[in-house]
């Protein structure tokens, strides 16, 4: 049985930003209802080139909205150009990790993401390069070169779960085989699979830092009469101000470092040093 994280779970049951934008500067769509996965994003570009506003459409299971829910999350209030070097290992480290079985619901949600910044910029959508690989699921040998580089894969199962590819009749397996086979001759040693946890933009862990206080901290602090206000974030210091009855409290010192802290370290980083607002 596959083991989801909580954060998929929270993300497939209260998914974020579902719908369409209005008037989109972007679109993009990818997957189809016949092979089973299908995602439709849109999204709002301010005048300063930032996106907005992001919102979603899937037709898929449970880690397919996840992804898509989380993908609109980590792009809202990035530059497109931020946006643009988003992986879906981002969306992966973003959830707290998919099962292997499911990866290919984060790759599909960097596909839709590539396609509708190429549609913000009058461009073709990556997706649409290649030779077509695989007839059931639609994946081209770019897509599958590029998975597999960017993920470390060395199997056809593994390309299949990242991909579908192959996981239809099974009639492109060879294929797939022989791709896999001419990029680990062509690299050196061979490729690893490397999956580096890689380093939150500010705008991501801010966006963290809030969602974990208003999930994981603030509902406790407010069942005792308190509650807590994000003031600032600067590098990996996180200032606070505690309100109600927590203000007042003479152990506010080990509320804000054996509860926000620990907290704050456990969900974002932890790194992460919490301090009162000194008034």
């Amino acid at each position: 049985m596959w083991e989801y994280s909580d954060k998929v779970k929270d993300h497939f049951f209260n998914p974020r930003n579902v719908g369409e934008v209005e008037d989109p500067d972007g679109i993009g769509e990818v997957g189809s209802l016949a092979c089973g996965d299908a995602l439709k994003l849109t999204f709002k570009v301010d005048d300063n080139g930032v996106i907005a506003d992001a919102r979603f459409k899937t037709f898929g299971c449970g880690s397919a909205i996840a992804s898509a829910s989380a993908l609109t999350e980590i792009i809202k209030g990035m530059r497109i150009e931020e946006a643009d070097k988003i992986t879906n290992q981002d969306i992966v480290d973003y959830l707290g990790g998919l099962p292997e079985e499911k990866m290919h619901c984060s790759v599909m949600g960097r596909e839709a993401l590539e396609a509708a910044i190429a549609n913000y910029r009058g461009e073709k959508p990556p997706v649409e390069e290649g030779t077509m690989i695989c007839r059931c699921f639609g994946v081209t040998d770019k897509t599958i070169e590029r998975t597999i580089k960017e993920n470390g894969l060395t199997t056809v199962e593994e390309v299949t779960h990242y991909t579908k590819a192959g996981g239809g009749c099974g009639g492109c397996v060879e294929e797939i085989q022989s791709i896999i086979d001419r990029i680990l001759k062509s690299t050196a040693g061979g490729i690893k699979r490397i999956k580096p946890k890689k380093k939150l933009t500010n705008i991501q862990k801010i966006k963290l830092i809030e969602e974990t206080i208003d999930s994981e901290i603030a509902p406790m602090l407010q069942s005792d009469g308190g509650d807590i206000e994000l003031v600032d974030v600067v590098g990996e210091r996180v200032i606070v101000a505690l309100r109600g009855s927590c203000a007042e409290c003479a152990a506010s010192n080990i509320t804000i470092k054996e509860f926000v802290e620990a907290k704050l370290r456990e969900f974002v980083a932890p790194e992460i040093e919490v301090e009162e607002e000194k008034l």
